[in-house]
């Protein structure tokens, strides 16, 4: 199966079980930006201790593997779960947001993007896609976050809201990462040390 396959599967669960929902990670950025090979699916998501239950019950047991643990402690932490697709071993990758902030920014300017062939999905906006790959970035440091978020200014050139990523990065703390990543495309270099 491909991500897109799994993507499918995920938000017809989302749509089905009303959860608020934007695809980031590298099918957002591709989206943006010049598509590469995943394969995982990356979604964020607005969940309450409220919706676990059904949303365990949605993936089926004989095919995905489902921690109702590792879902009741990303609720809690606005942390992170996974969803495994037992036949192919590839997984869905959630990341719990709150309402307020940042994610409930990312929620409201999330965009029906054609990311299925048969039908539009709600993906975080390209100034979001790289506020959340800032983050990565800083994090880890791979290259991969850098080459995502240059194909993304080159694609979406004077189309970026750069005022309000700016804003968020700052907010964020992530500055400094925007302004590397500016300094990298000048000279081409994104190699990471």
């Amino acid at each position: 199966m491909e991500p897109t396959g799994l993507l499918r599967i995920a938000v017809e669960v989302l749509d089905r079980i009303r959860v608020p929902y934007a695809v980031v990670g590298s099918l957002a950025s591709g989206a943006w930006g010049e598509p590469r090979v995943t394969l995982d699916v990356d979604i964020v998501i607005q969940l309450t201790q409220i919706d676990v239950a059904v949303l365990c019950a949605a993936f089926p047991e004989e095919e995905f593997y489902v921690s109702r643990s590792a879902i009741d402690e990303a609720v809690r932490t606005q942390g992170q779960f996974n969803v495994l697709q037992l036949t192919t071993g590839m997984k869905i990758d959630f990341m719990v947001i709150g309402f307020e902030g940042w994610p409930a920014e990312q929620m409201r300017r999330r965009r029906p993007t054609r990311l299925l062939e048969e039908r539009e999905v709600l993906a975080a906006s390209p100034e979001d896609v790289i506020l959340g790959k800032l983050i990565y970035f800083k994090e880890g440091r791979s290259p991969k976050h850098l080459r995502d978020m240059a194909s993304i200014l080159n694609e979406r050139k004077d189309r970026l809201d750069s005022d309000y990523i700016v804003r968020w990065a700052t907010t964020l703390g992530v500055l400094a990462e925007w302004e590397e990543l500016h300094q990298r495309m000048a000279t081409g270099d994104f190699t990471v040390v």
